[in-house]
């Protein structure tokens, strides 16, 4: 397991990722992200899973935490480069719509920030 940080500019971070997040590594994630999600107050933190070919349900548990100090902290999460595998555990976990997530990191860097419709 090898998390490597990328500072891209003042409002972005990426975290290239490459191995499996399972219970063994999944608090080195876990760490990572919300270092600079509530330590660094990164506004964009960008995960690269190119190199993660499975993420058990620890791993899970690890980005959803992530995705809840993004929206706790207003900044955003965003996945790019899921493996069939990961993809197909967070579908199954009905995770996929929580996240933003895109095939490529030209993809993941250009996307307008989502609408949050308000809850009524």
């Amino acid at each position: 397991m090898q998390i490597v940080a990328r500072q891209l500019d003042q409002a972005t971070t990426i975290l290239d990722i490459t191995g499996d997040i399972n219970l063994t590594h999944s608090p080195e994630v876990r760490k990572a992200l919300l270092r600079e999600l509530r330590e660094n107050l990164t506004p964009r933190v960008v995960l690269n899973l190119k190199g993660v070919n499975y993420i058990d349900s620890s791993g899970i548990a690890s980005l959803v935490e992530g995705l809840k100090a993004s929206r706790d902290g207003g900044s955003r999460l965003i996945l790019f480069g899921l493996s069939p595998i990961a993809y197909e555990v967070l579908r199954l976990s009905k995770l996929v719509k929580l996240f933003e997530i895109y095939d490529t990191e030209e993809q993941a860097l250009v996307a307008p920030q989502p609408v949050v419709e308000p809850h009524s």
